[in-house]
Order: C-alpha cells, then structure tokens, then sequence
C-alpha cells in the first residue's frame, strides 16, 4: 500500500514558523491524513460504508458524535522553540512524546523572552492565573526594559559559572523562566485538536496562544476537512447540559423565563442570552 501524502505539508517540512521574539514551530515529519482518519473508521464500519457517506460527511459524522479513535491514526513530529513557562504549561498536555534539550548536558544559549511594550498586563482581579487590562505605553517600556537588564544580568552570571568549571547542572539554576528550550514532540491529531482548542481559548495565556494559532494554521494544511469539522463541532462549537437543553427549547416555544427562574448558573445563563440577543 502506497504511503499518503501531503503534497502542502511537505513543501513546509523543516521550515521555521516564527513565534514571539525568538520561538518557532518546525514539521519535522508525519503520518497520515484525512483519508486515514477515513480509513480507520471503515475498518471498524465495515465494508460499504463509503457508499452511504462521503470522506467529508463520514469525518464529520465522527467528530460530532465524538468518535475520537480514527483521528488517532495520524501523527504529527513538531520541533518547537519556546520560553520554559510556556514549555511548562505545555508538558501538562500528557497525550504526547517529549524529547526536550537537556541543560545538564549542553549550554544554553542567551536567547530568553522579552514581552514587548504591550503585552504586559495588570494582574487580574477576577482570574487569579490571569492578565487584565494592559499597562500604558510608559509603563510597558520600562517592564519590557527591566526584564531585558535581568536576562543579560542572568546570562552572565551563568557565564561566569561555568567558566569557573561550575557543572551545567547547577549553573542553570541562576537563569529565569523566560529562557527559551526546544523540544520534539510527537502528537496525535486528536489530542492536537484538544491542545489547540484549550490554547486557543481567550482564557489561556497570550504566549501559549500564538503558538496554537501556528498548530491550527499547520492543520490547514495538513488535514483541512477534518479541521472543518474540528471548527464546527468543537472549536466553535460547545456541550450544552440537559438543564441548559430544556430552558433553550422552552425559549424557543415563546416561554418567557428570567434566570431568577432557570435554576442555571450564570455561566450557563450567559449561553441563553447569547442565543437570544
């Protein structure tokens, strides 16, 4: 059997998606495409099927009812720069294979993370993991220019350290967070998905965003119909509880109900009134 290919996709292997000052995003190599998520399912459906059901109808048929195993069929290796805070949020994705550069063996370069003079945010009052509102030009001058006087402070004193013959291991420790590491990573298209639908959230860290937002631009090219029915059924999409289910259809029959009334939270209420307005 002939291996699938996509044409696209190898046109863009090993080329650096940019991201932040100093990151990027590389393909180094994958598995599989739409037509493999098709042809997994088929496995399990039984001959004929392609008969009743299009590629297109049958991958959207899986993703709407959550049949999540076919799309477990492709894989994707990603080589990826990025700050070590940023690393560490990703790593709490468990669902695939990390080989990251090691500091005990190998001396880092002086490459760390600088925010520019927007992106820094006063602390939310409200999320306690969260940013909020943007600090003024000024001020963001001097939080980008006090933490580029850190990196260059940190970066010598790690110098330093092993030019006095201090181990890798422990001269590391004087550098900060916004350091940037590497690693390869080796991810289905399934738990993909899920990591770019949390990353992509307006909730999830800025940083973490831009990288999703390359991941999701790199699915366009590598399995565009089963990112159309990742937009529409999750992306873009969302559960609704039996609670919510009932009030909506209620609404819909003309039934004026106040949220005093719903028994809903007010998260959930909000999915009322975003439906009505």
């Amino acid at each position: 059997m002939k291996h699938s290919a996509v044409n696209a996709l190898d046109e863009v292997l090993g080329q650096r998606f940019d991201v932040l000052d100093k990151g990027f995003i590389r393909v180094i190599d994958y598995m599989g495409d739409d037509s493999a998520v098709v042809q997994a399912a088929r496995v399990s459906y039984g001959k004929g099927t392609k008969k009743v059901l299009e590629d297109r109808g049958l991958i959207r048929y899986l993703m709407r009812n959550r049949h999540t195993t076919p799309f477990e069929m492709c894989e994707i290796k990603l080589h990826i720069k990025l700050p070590i805070f940023i690393a560490r949020q990703w790593m709490r994705h468990r669902t695939g294979s990390f080989n990251e550069y090691s500091a005990r063996y190998s001396i880092l370069d002086s490459d760390m993370y600088t925010p520019d003079d927007s992106t820094p945010c006063l602390q939310s009052s409200s999320n306690k993991q969260g940013r909020d509102t943007t600090v003024d030009t000024t001020l963001g001058k001097q939080i980008s220019s006090s933490i580029q006087k850190n990196n260059e402070t940190a970066y010598l004193l790690y110098e330093e350290l092993l030019a006095n013959g201090v181990a890798k291991e422990i001269a590391r420790i004087v550098l900060p967070l916004n350091c940037y590491t590497q690693f390869y990573w080796k991810v289905n298209l399934n738990n993909l998905m899920h990591f770019i639908k949390l990353r992509l959230d307006r909730h999830a860290q800025y940083e973490i965003r831009q990288y999703a937002k390359i991941l999701y631009d790199i699915l366009k090219i590598w399995v565009p119909t089963s990112l159309e029915a990742f937009n529409d059924y999750l992306l873009n999409g969302m559960y609704l509880s039996e609670k919510v289910m009932t009030i909506l259809k209620r609404k819909i029959k003309g039934e004026n109900i106040q949220y005093e009334d719903s028994g809903l939270s007010k998260q959930e209420w909000a999915i009322i009134e975003d439906c009505f307005i």
